[in-house]
């Protein structure tokens, strides 16, 4: 083998293995919220009128705060696990990510395989007209 030879090789498996690492990597990258959440909302001031109706939502403070089907406050990160995108809405009663068509039950499990890393989710409280999202 002459050293040209050797240099294209070792190039070769070098792209290779930079590649895959990578690639490896990226794959495996969470996008899940680690901070905190615990905030308040006053149920009777009009930038909260949605969550009057079932199935209507709110976003506030990267969170998108909903009322289900049900009639029951529910409350999830705005951001996507599946590239981190802040994309993710209350759509016939799941959560769904508009860039990447990730769908999670109202629990944060994943339903498609773009979901399948699961969705923070945030509890929620009601006492009187004010509603508590936290973690």
């Amino acid at each position: 083998m002459n050293r040209k030879d050797f240099l294209s090789k070792i190039g070769i498996g070098a792209a290779f293995t930079l590649t895959a690492t990578c690639l490896g990597a990226c794959a495996k990258e969470d996008f899940r919220p680690t901070e905190a959440v615990d905030f308040t909302l006053d149920l009777d001031n009009s930038s909260n009128v949605a969550l009057k109706n079932n199935g209507g939502y709110i976003i506030q403070n990267r969170v998108v705060v909903a009322r289900n089907e049900d009639g029951n406050y529910v409350a999830a990160t705005q951001q996507s696990s599946h590239e981190g995108t802040k994309a993710i809405i209350l759509k016939n009663n799941e959560w769904f990510c508009t860039d990447h068509d990730a769908r999670f039950d109202l629990s944060g499990a994943g339903l498609n395989d773009v979901g399948k890393k699961g969705l923070t989710i945030y509890k929620t409280d009601l006492s009187g007209n004010t509603l508590r999202i936290y973690s």
